[in-house]
């Protein structure tokens, strides 16, 4: 499958940055091209520098609302970043119409977090005007919740959430749900964090979006895993897994594949790989609620069978009930065992309603303060009316 992808904000721009660094990869170790175009939109000009894998031209690196913010960004105020966006889109559709080989795309991924400015207010706007310039093309958002402490002390984080799922969801065909908070290590440095994060969000699209674009006959699965299967599986709130456990131990020079301890090992292996790609859900959900779901298995191709196939497909079967199931094998040359894993149309996240919830709570309470302050304000200049001035 090939994306279009954009990165909104600071957050949006440097998840972008690593689906260039993915792309890079996979043209360097694959031969394969996964990512057409790729550009980060900002209001900032230093966030657009500090990025390392796109591409340096204005057409790569978009810079918005210029003359409204200077350069500087819009103080996480959500509704300006919207205005911008609304005003500028016709610099990014400039960049994504000039894109080499975009035609040959089968979907745009936008990017956003959803507690910022620009990113949270561009994001939902520059959907739906994409939507309806390239209707043949679904639009997919990947929204990035913010982290817990940003909860807690800054309510604006909260509202622009809230503001950006509910708007974001009206006009996108599947939003992908991240919870910060999920991939966070405690014993990092910031730097070491944010950056970790960005790639561990970014990374189980890689073989997900490989394997459809796979050439070499070797390293094409069974049963593959297209742009087709992943734009039927996609659909509303969308979580995603991913899992990994090693394999070494089996590719000795004479394996005892008729051995049923190693039949056993095979298969608890690939049950390993499934728990921890559930357990790591880039949201916490209830996989009873998905109704479609999807998981490509990639592994040496020895490693794979009908056993483990049908283990699979039963347990994930039994964690979504209801979902309509799809799956895959990706064959590649690795001493581990992957999968990625898909759950969308999500009826229920927890995360989302408590952005609600609290957002309702929230819209009062803000028009008070606006309130008091306008009348301490005026009673100020009421108290200093007969002060002469010496302007």
């Amino acid at each position: 499958m090939k994306l279009v992808v954009i990165g909104f904000g600071q957050c949006g721009g440097r998840i972008a940055d690593q689906f260039a660094r993915l792309n890079k990869k996979a043209r360097g170790n694959r031969k394969i091209e996964i990512t057409p175009g790729v550009f980060a939109v900002n209001t900032d000009a230093a966030d657009l520098s500090g990025l390392s894998y796109i591409r340096s031209d204005y057409r790569h690196r978009i810079l918005i609302g210029g003359r409204k913010t200077g350069g500087h960004g819009v103080g996480k105020i959500n509704e300006l970043g919207a205005e911008i966006a609304k005003e500028d889109s016709d610099k990014i559709i400039d960049a994504i119409r000039g894109t080499k080989r975009f035609y040959e795309s089968d979907a745009f991924l936008l990017i956003a977090g959803a507690g910022g400015g620009t990113g949270s207010g561009a994001l939902p706007v520059l959907a739906q005007f994409i939507k309806e310039r390239y209707a043949d093309k679904p639009v997919y958002t990947l929204v990035v919740l913010p982290f817990e402490h940003e909860e807690k002390t800054e309510e604006r984080s909260t509202y622009n959430s809230a503001l950006c799922l509910k708007s974001t969801n009206t006009v996108a065909d599947a939003v992908i749900l991240v919870d910060n908070q999920r991939y966070i290590r405690k014993d990092s440095s910031l730097r070491q964090n944010l950056t970790k994060i960005n790639e561990l969000i970014a990374e189980p699209f890689y073989d997900l979006l490989c394997a459809g674009e796979e050439k070499k006959r070797k390293f094409i699965g069974a049963k593959t895993v297209d742009a087709g299967d992943i734009i039927q599986t996609l659909t509303g709130w969308t979580a995603l897994g991913y899992g990994k456990t090693e394999v070494s131990l089996f590719n000795l020079p004479f394996p005892r594949k008729s051995d049923f301890r190693s039949k056993s090992t095979e298969i608890h292996k690939g049950i390993q790989a499934m728990d921890e790609a559930i357990s790591e859900l880039s949201i916490g959900c209830n996989s009873v609620d998905a109704t479609r779901a999807l998981y490509l298995l990639s592994a040496p191709h020895k490693e794979m069978n009908m056993d483990l196939v049908k283990e699979l497909g039963d347990y994930l079967r039994g964690l979504a009930p209801q979902a309509t199931i799809r799956n895959g094998d990706y064959p590649r040359e690795r001493t581990s065992m992957e999968i990625t894993l898909i759950l969308s149309g999500l009826s229920d996240v927890e995360k989302i309603r408590d952005y609600y919830s609290k957002s309702t709570s929230l819209i009062p309470e803000f028009e008070r303060r606006r309130e008091e302050t306008e009348e301490r304000l005026r009673t100020m200049e009421e108290i200093g009316k007969d002060i002469p001035s010496l302007l």
